[in-house]
């Protein structure tokens, strides 16, 4: 009994693949239709469509034409105010000064790179995991590719953030002169959760 049940199972998995490896020759085989017309114009100005039925066309934007709508837009007006605010202060304290080599991490699009700057700052490197030309460079925040105390200023809102919070900070102190600076910016929290991140 058991022979016979094995025999029949060995012929539906032989079948099965049978039936699988016929239906993976014909989609293979096949070539797809598409939805765009075959006499509509060439455009090299748009990107290729998202998908074959995808015909509308979208407009490439070049870098600079594509950082100036966004420099533009309110957002990034509101953020950057309030970065320049914040380092104003800095300033005031001493802390920031227009020859100190500053490094900011997690700069996102570059809204503090572009702060500093404004305000007269002539070194300032931003880091990201995805570029952000011109403002923000690639790299991995856990593992910066800079040499030990190569920055006066290392600034970071985005440590509570971080998949590994410790080696983040390690990191950020190793690029930091000693008599340098570390600025943290976290949202308003409790005296409990503060020192934590302390």
């Amino acid at each position: 009994m058991e022979r016979h049940i094995e025999r029949v199972l060995n012929r539906v998995a032989l079948i099965s693949v049978s039936i699988a490896t016929l239906i993976l020759l014909y989609l293979l085989l096949q070539t797809p239709e598409t939805c765009i017309p075959r006499n509509a114009p060439r455009k090299p100005h748009f990107r290729f469509p998202k998908s074959s039925c995808d015909f509308y066309s979208r407009d490439y934007l070049p870098l600079h034409k594509k950082n100036t709508r966004l420099w533009s837009s309110k957002f990034w007006i509101t953020r950057v105010s309030s970065y320049t605010h914040f380092f104003t202060q800095l300033y005031q304290m001493g802390v920031l000064k227009n020859h100190s080599k500053v490094l900011c991490v997690s700069a996102g699009a570059g809204h503090e790179v572009m702060a500093l700057t404004k305000l007269g700052v002539e070194d300032v490197t931003g880091v990201e995991l995805i570029e952000s030309l011109p403002f923000v460079s690639r790299a991995d925040p856990h593992n910066l590719p800079f040499f030990d105390e190569a920055f006066d200023v290392a600034f970071t809102a985005h440590l509570e953030d971080a998949l590994y919070p410790l080696q983040y900070a390690r990191e950020m102190e190793r690029t930091v002169r000693k008599g340098g600076v570390l600025v943290v910016v976290v949202e308003e929290r409790s005296e409990e959760e503060v020192k934590e991140i302390v």
